[in-house]
């Protein structure tokens, strides 16, 4: 994904591929099981490997790693083709379904399915030349790049990510509460919102953005059926989690433009502490150093709000595809450039996070330098620790966008939260389906 220089990226560009499956299916040499070409062992070989828009800021690094791979195998030559961010996932699907997709491909789980739905991925479970690898990964980051119904990891964890959440101690000092307890749980959450609510007279919201998935994920509500076929956030625990929303958003613990926010919105909001908790990077720490240094000298960071012991993440992988001339040389490029080693030296040039087992308890990760951006560093990575991916692999953007409508019709009061997710789960279903 696009990354920008000395930033902490949000989350994973959640672009759904537009794959039209019966044309990948037609093109690739197995359907559904990552079949094709099978690595005969033997690492060498001309192999392609494809990023999404990192040469602006990180061509000397991606240079200098692909000649170390070559040094160390001097039978392989790698050519480097990056993508830029705009159209990445309608490129992605092009060249699968005309059968000219690179060996090693920067995706994202979301992207990941559809191809490896379509065969034209390797299942790297099935692979002995990439399964052998799979323990030196984290658990988490495996599983995230797992597909329902196919068996198997389609991709190498690279790079994961997620995002800490920015309070206002002084709002919470106004309103009668700890400072230094923000909420943990969504109980603590909208007792703290009504109570920042009620003393502001409506003024103060806690929060400026309505419920994503990853919010019903983090309260503990089952997103999906066993095989990913069917949505189920609308059962009784995703009911409960839009109702407590609801009052929030008439009570004024939600902001009262939650409806249209964007993050650039939300942010202004908290930077002029209307709004007393929102995600961050290290780059909003330096925004509010200089523009906001009362807000500054009074911000906390604390984790985002959690029923299941396990925060939300988003990661990053490189796949290989499935008809690879020269897959044993594609899958060791592919764990070259994830290994630990690797996969720390990145993530000291910008603010991501490796994806391998041990590396995030090394000291970069686990002590406070006293800078901004080693301050959010060392909260965004005690986060990771037991984290998972909730957005579903199988959830597109049009999904997305139909629960964020169907969500903002139930705190209009439009429909009731039970109409509007059964509503949204059936909309859902129908796009599944049809895919």
């Amino acid at each position: 994904m696009p990354i920008s220089r000395g930033t902490l990226p949000r989350k994973a560009v959640g672009a759904a591929v537009p794959v039209v499956l019966a044309a990948l299916t037609l093109t690739a040499c197995g359907g559904g099981g990552g079949g094709g070409t099978s690595a005969d062992g033997k690492i060498a070989g001309d192999i392609s490997f494809q990023t999404w828009n990192l040469r602006a800021n990180y061509k000397d690094y991606f240079n200098g790693l692909i000649a170390q791979f070559e040094k160390e195998y001097p039978d392989v030559r790698v050519k480097w083709v990056d993508q830029p961010a705009d159209h990445y996932a309608d490129k992605l699907s092009a060249d699968a379904a005309g059968g000219t997709m690179p060996d090693v491909v920067n995706v994202s789980p979301d992207l990941a399915y559809p191809l490896a739905r379509a065969g034209v991925l390797t299942n790297l479970d099935k692979e002995p030349a990439s399964a052998k690898y799979r323990g030196e990964y984290t658990p988490e980051a495996w599983q995230a790049n797992e597909m329902p119904g196919l068996n198997g990891g389609y991709a190498f964890p690279w790079y994961l990510n997620t995002g800490p959440l920015f309070y206002n101690k002084a709002l919470f000092a106004q309103a009668g509460l700890d400072p230094d307890r923000p909420p943990k749980t969504y109980d603590e959450l909208f007792a703290d919102a009504d109570a920042m609510a009620r003393h502001s007279g409506g003024k103060v919201a806690t929060l400026a953005a309505t419920p994503a998935i990853e919010d019903f994920g983090r309260y503990g509500v089952r997103l999906m059926n066993a095989d990913a076929s069917e949505f189920t956030y609308n059962e009784p625990k995703g009911v409960e989690l839009l109702t407590r929303y609801k009052q929030l958003y008439a009570s004024g613990g939600l902001d009262s433009q939650a409806l249209t926010n964007g993050p650039e919105e939300s942010g202004q909001k908290f930077l002029e502490q209307k709004v007393a908790m929102n995600p961050g990077s290290a780059h909003d720490l330096s925004n509010f150093k200089e523009n906001a240094p009362t807000l500054y000298k009074n911000l906390g960071i604390t984790d985002a709000p959690d029923n299941t012991g396990h925060p939300n993440m988003y990661v990053m992988g490189l796949g290989i595809s499935s008809t690879s001339r020269h897959k044993a040389a594609a899958i060791a490029f592919a764990h070259f450039v994830t290994d630990k080693r690797n996969q720390e030296s990145f993530a000291h040039k910008v603010a991501i996070f490796p994806s391998t087992k041990g590396s995030l308890d090394e000291p970069y990760w686990t002590r406070d330098d006293g800078t901004d951006e080693g301050r959010v560093r060392v909260a965004a990575a005690r986060m990771l620790k037991g984290a998972v991916n909730y957005t579903p692999v199988v959830m597109s953007d049009e999904m997305k966008t139909v629960l964020q409508n169907q969500v903002a019709l139930a705190l209009q009061g439009k429909k009731s939260p039970q109409q509007a997710l059964d509503d949204a789960v059936a909309q859902s279903d129908r796009l599944l389906k049809q895919s």
